[in-house]
């Protein structure tokens, strides 16, 4: 049962940063709209009147406009998505997307609920990520044990 554990995990390791290379790489390569584009896509019939579609138009336009947080977001999942390629980095790269694939998630749970499909996809994402991360809880396990005495507050404390 152990070996086909490991490769369960290099599969999902290798699946879920293939998705986010893809992803990442993916938004450098699509154009961003100006303001003056987002707001004539708001005032579009069809989008004005459905209020779960004016407000993903309205958060994804703004993360856009910010000039600098879409293109660090896209930045963050590629260079996480490599780190899980890598045996060595995996853990660090799982640690540092479990808050990406959480936010993806919570974005189409709240602004995209009738989309199922998309909703799965992205939870699986977020499963394939905490499976990542409690397959090394051995590494992080020891950050939430009780210190024993008050000796041992002080050495946590000043690292002695």
């Amino acid at each position: 049962m152990k070996k086909y554990t490991k490769i369960t995990f290099i599969v999902l390791r290798l699946f879920l940063g293939g998705v986010m290379i893809s992803a990442g790489a993916g938004k450098f390569f699509k154009p961003i709209s100006n303001v003056t584009e987002v707001v004539k896509k708001i005032n579009n019939e069809n989008i004005s009147s459905n209020t779960m579609t004016l407000q993903k138009v309205l958060y994804i336009g703004g993360l856009k406009q910010t000039g600098y947080f879409w293109e660090v977001v896209a930045f963050c999942e590629l260079l996480f998505g490599i780190f899980l390629i890598f045996y060595r980095s995996y853990f660090l790269g799982s640690l540092f997307l479990l808050p990406i694939t959480l936010h993806i998630f919570l974005f189409h749970l709240f602004l995209e609920p009738d989309e199922v499909g998309e909703l799965v996809y992205c939870g699986l994402l977020f499963a394939v990520n905490v499976a990542l991360m409690f397959m090394e809880k051995n590494r992080w396990k020891g950050l939430f044990k009780k210190p024993e005495s008050l000796k041992n507050i002080i050495s946590e404390v000043t690292g002695s």
